[in-house]
């Protein structure tokens, strides 16, 4: 659970980051990493940011990627936990 928690702060920080570098015209966070800290297990981050931050929201690649990496991490647990 702390790796999750981690994850998905840094995930959220780091889409805070690219939106204020948006606004001032300054260096922009990669989108490959943003969609690693994604996938990594970022979702929640990466959703939260989305939603309360209005980043990437309009672009379907990045909400299709958090919202299959959720379900990739789910089913993931689930196959694990039912062994």
């Amino acid at each position: 659970m702390a790796y999750y928690g981690l994850v998905n702060l840094v995930t959220l920080f780091l889409y805070a980051w690219d939106k204020r570098a948006a606004g001032r015209g300054a260096q922009r966070v990669r989108e490959r990493t943003l969609h690693l800290w994604t996938l990594a297990g970022g979702f929640v981050g990466a959703l939260a940011g989305q939603g309360w931050l209005r980043h990437k929201s309009r672009h379907f690649g990045f909400v299709a990627i958090a919202w299959s990496a959720l379900a990739l991490h789910a089913a993931a647990w689930s196959w694990w936990l039912s062994r």
